[in-house]
């Protein structure tokens, strides 16, 4: 069979599982997504010893540390997978919710019913537990998906998939409700973003490569975002021991993800106070610093270059820069910022207020680390991915943004006159 075959097989597999998953009851897909818990604990040292394959192999081809690190799955973060799929199960089912129902002059009843996607394709590189997010979403927002990971990867992703399976037989649903993509061809990325009559969304979690090349040849609309570059800007009003904190756990928690600190905005007046305290913290974790003129003239660290301003490093790498105020920190995040997460640190409230109104991104922030710029510690039980668009889902994207809705009349033998 070639690949196309194989995927039209696939989309057409999920196009009927989909009118079976939409119309199924909360119960029923609470059921299997606590069975998909269930064999995901069952089964743990076989995942465990599955993603030992992909972590050997991602060694020797050479994956750098950062992608070694989203690859790896323990079993803390089996826990979690686990966590995540009882959160959501306990989330209200979106589907069905009738809103703004309204009587109209004609005496009819207007309003507006959540319903689901239809069919969701999701493509994403090494994390397996986006396996198990992405498939828990789908599922309870009531859309069949097709999972395509990465190739390095497929071990881990082939073991999650029999723990879903085994959770959708269990609840009586259709096992290819969800689908895992077997094979390791890229030719089947192309075929997945180009099935319209099958996939109604693509939802691209990848790097800036991957995600760029399915914007621009998807024929399936496109969830996205290309870039985490996140700022934090420390004020002249903050309280500098909160400061400290948020500045090194934006940066250093972990470096290979997508709401990483990447530049850090300083007000010039706190800069020689903070500055060196922050240099220590920074250098025993092992961070590159990169500056400013008046950063260097405060701390050693080589020279920030415009480039710099706009990289997502996904490493132990920070710029810095020394801003005049928070305008000058605005100004600086519109011009460089992907659009994805900011946070300010100051105690002064009408400043919070200006910064989170006129700071254009998916997530802003007042006192908190851009690290909690996800789906899992926003309450959503887990989250298909973040975007950066503005139209129909923005930031993390749980249960509700895997819906649409549609129009509902309620009448009783009414005619138009």
């Amino acid at each position: 069979m070639s690949v196309q075959e194989y995927m039209q097989n696939l989309g057409k597999n999920a196009r009927a599982a989909s009118r079976q998953i939409a119309a199924a009851t909360a119960g029923t897909k609470n059921n299997a997504l606590l069975a998909i818990a269930d064999a995901l604990n069952e089964t743990r040292d076989f995942l465990i010893a599955e993603n030992g394959k992909d972590l050997q192999a991602g060694r020797e081809k050479g994956l750098d540390e950062a992608m070694i690190d989203r690859l790896a799955l323990t079993s803390q973060g089996i826990d979690k997978m686990i966590e995540g799929l009882i959160q959501v199960a306990a989330l209200p089912d979106p589907c069905g919710a009738i809103t703004d129902l309204n009587y109209m002059p004609s005496g009819i009843q207007v309003g507006k019913m959540r319903v689901p996607l239809g069919v969701i394709g999701i493509i994403y590189e090494s994390r397996p537990n986006v396996t198990i997010d992405a498939a828990s979403l789908c599922l309870k927002s009531g859309n069949a998906t097709i999972l395509r990971g990465g190739s390095e990867a497929i071990h881990s992703n082939r073991a999650v998939a029999q723990c879903i399976k085994s959770g959708l037989q269990k609840a009586g649903l259709p096992e290819t409700a969800v689908q895992v993509v077997e094979t390791t061809d890229r030719a089947a990325v192309g075929e997945l973003i180009t099935m319209a009559e099958y996939v109604d969304v693509i939802v691209p979690r990848g790097g800036k490569s991957l995600i760029e090349r399915i914007s621009k040849d998807a024929k399936v609309t496109v969830i996205k975002h290309l870039d985490g570059i996140c700022h934090v800007y420390i004020d002249d009003q903050a309280d500098l021991d909160k400061a400290y904190d948020i500045a090194i756990n934006a940066k250093t928690h972990r470096y290979g993800v997508c709401n990483a600190m990447e530049t850090l905005l300083i007000n010039q007046a706190v800069a020689a106070d903070i500055l060196p305290r922050l240099a220590k913290g920074y250098g025993e974790k092992g961070v590159e610093l990169r500056g400013c003129p008046q950063t260097r003239a405060i701390i050693a660290a080589e020279v920030a270059t415009d480039e710099d301003w706009a990289t997502e490093y996904l490493a132990p790498i920070l710029s810095i820069k020394v801003v005049a105020d928070m305008d000058a920190a605005m100004d600086h995040i519109a011009q460089y910022s992907s659009a994805h997460s900011e946070s300010i640190v100051t105690q002064d409230y009408s400043k919070g207020r200006r910064f989170i109104t006129e700071v254009d991104s998916s997530s802003v922030m007042i006192n908190a680390s851009t690290r909690f710029a996800d789906g899992f510690e926003y309450g959503l039980g887990a989250e298909i991915g973040i975007s950066t668009d503005k139209i129909h889902a923005r930031g993390p994207v749980g249960l509700e943004g895997l819906t649409s809705q549609k129009w509902v009349v309620l009448g009783d033998g009414h005619i138009r006159q």
